[in-house]
């Protein structure tokens, strides 16, 4: 199969994490700002909705107010017609409060009407808001009903009582709904440009104040915001609304009327800017990507020239040069120069074993391991090279004991038990060696400290787990130590090592101690 090249690979996996994490970071920084605005408008909404609502609420209590004051005047007068025509043309002047005003006795007699041109007066009055008025005989702020003008409006109104509490009539006002009224001016329009805009529902989910004067009067259902205001919340919301527009709604009641005020901005309108800004992000972001990526695949040609050259190196490892043309090779980044030193290392060795040494001269007759010698050579080439390395030196814990109850040919088997072990738990590259005796050591070329103490737990505990030839209970200590380049000599190393070792068996056996690092001139 066809085989990716490391500069196409750096290249593929570098273009990729770029756009995942190019990706991911837009996303999160959209949906972040999303929230924001978001958040920031239906607060702001549901601020403003609050605020009108409370301006709605005291104004409706003025004009009550202004009524009962007036009622508790006409109940002494109400047979003086001209002081109560005086008096409802006040009411309809003084405060420009009402589009009407209307003094109606108890049997539904107009007893005076503003302004004149609605020609009311004297006349029995039968329209929904008279009738409720009449029968409640309480203070009163209608559902929206058409009048005896023909104008669609809402009547606020005040019973008026004598001393004795009899009840006489009541006196009122009128808001039509599609003409200039104090709810508008206290309102406003609130049509913005961003298609924000206020209104204003009663207790029965009629429209009586909206930025569109055909809707006012509507009835609206199924609206979540105009359900939750109804019950007297306050708060804000994100919803469809009955037109099928999203709509970033604040809400709040106005307490003493049953009435809704919603303040709403569209959520389209809301994120445009924001789809504007990251729009432009992208655009100003692609000439610094396409920098990267060339900076990339100029890294990733540094990165594989090393690696490229050392394969074509290593086809040749039997031409005298061999190491001689990848020495000279230019190992500019760590990984590289390892790689170099351990292909140096390989060739070493491969010479060793080939030609330098005898393998009867570096091998343990008994356990097939390297011997002192062959220990010895191996870390004087890794010194060599400069080649950092790790040793673990092991000692059968009570050997002599094992010898004088079984014999010494019992003995031999342990120590073949043990390099069998030492050969399951060690890497493929790792030299085991016997250091004479029960005495054994593990080479780690380009090992760790951490990863030579595990290598060596793990044969502790793999010899103790294990049935000897002695049976059960044959346990391990051993010393662990590591070399850096120019830190010290083998000497020092394996006195290190066996110091650890010496601690591991006073501390009473069958453990792994590490080696104090060497000391410092």
């Amino acid at each position: 199969m066809p085989r990716i090249d490391l500069k196409s690979l750096i290249l593929g996996l570098s273009l990729v994490v770029a756009l995942l994490t190019f990706g991911n970071g837009f996303f999160a920084s959209y949906r972040i700002q999303r929230d924001l605005l978001m958040d920031h408008a239906l607060e702001s909404n549901r601020v403003y909705a609050a605020k009108q609502a409370h301006n709605a609420e005291g104004l409706l209590q003025a004009i009550q107010q202004q009524l009962a004051f007036s009622a508790s005047r006409l109940a002494a007068r109400m047979t003086d017609e001209a002081w109560l025509e005086e008096e409802v043309q006040r009411l309809k002047g003084q405060s420009q409060s009402f589009n009407s005003v209307l003094m109606v006795r108890a049997d539904a007699r107009v007893l005076a009407s503003a302004p004149d041109s609605l020609g009311l007066t004297g006349h029995i009055l039968d329209t929904p808001g008279a009738r409720e008025a009449l029968s409640r005989q309480t203070p009163l702020i209608t559902e929206p009903f058409i009048g005896a003008s023909g104008n669609l409006l809402v009547f606020i109104s005040q019973p008026i009582h004598d001393e004795q509490g009899r009840y006489l009539g009541y006196v009122g006002g009128s808001l039509y709904l599609h003409q200039e009224n104090i709810l508008q001016r206290l309102l406003g329009r609130h049509h913005y440009a961003d298609g924000s805009y206020i209104y204003v529902v009663d207790r029965g989910r009629h429209l009586i104040y909206h930025q569109d004067d055909a809707r006012v009067g509507e009835r609206v259902t199924g609206n979540p915001v105009i359900e939750a205001v109804l019950r007297s919340e306050s708060g804000s919301q994100r919803l469809i609304n009955s037109r099928g527009v999203d709509m970033l709604a604040g809400y709040a009641p106005v307490p003493s009327t049953g009435w809704g005020v919603v303040a709403q901005t569209p959520t389209e309108v809301t994120l445009n800017a924001l789809n504007r800004l990251m729009g432009e992000i992208v655009l100003r972001a692609t000439p610094f990507s396409v920098i990267c990526l060339l900076l990339i695949w100029w890294m990733a040609r540094r990165i594989a020239r090393p690696l490229e050259q050392l394969a074509a190196s290593a086809q040749h490892w039997e031409s005298n040069s061999a190491a001689e043309q990848i020495g000279a090779i230019r190992g500019w980044y760590s990984e590289a120069e390892q790689l170099k030193r351990s292909v140096l290392n390989g060739l070493a060795l491969l010479h060793m074993r080939l030609g330098r040494l005898n393998l009867e001269n570096v091998t343990d007759a008994l356990t097939g391991l390297f011997n002192r010698r062959g220990m010895q050579a191996a870390m004087d080439g890794w010194l060599m090279q400069g080649a950092p390395f790790s040793l673990v030196l092991i000692d059968i814990d009570y050997f002599k004991r094992v010898n004088d109850q079984h014999g010494h040919d019992v003995g031999d088997q342990v120590l073949e038990f043990v390099a069998q072990k030492m050969r399951e738990c060690s890497r493929g590259s790792d030299l085991l060696c016997r250091a004479g005796g029960e005495e054994f050591v593990i080479l780690l070329p380009g090992a760790e400290l951490d990863a030579a103490v595990q290598l060596a737990e793990r044969l502790r505990q793999a010899v103790a787990a294990s049935i000897s030839p002695t049976g059960s209970g044959l346990t391990l200590s051993a010393g662990v130590a590591h070399w850096n380049p120019g830190a010290e000599t083998t000497k020092s190393l394996l006195k290190r090592a066996d110091e650890a070792l010496y601690r591991a068996k006073g501390e009473g056996r069958n453990r792994v101690l590490c080696a104090e690092p060497p000391a410092t001139e």
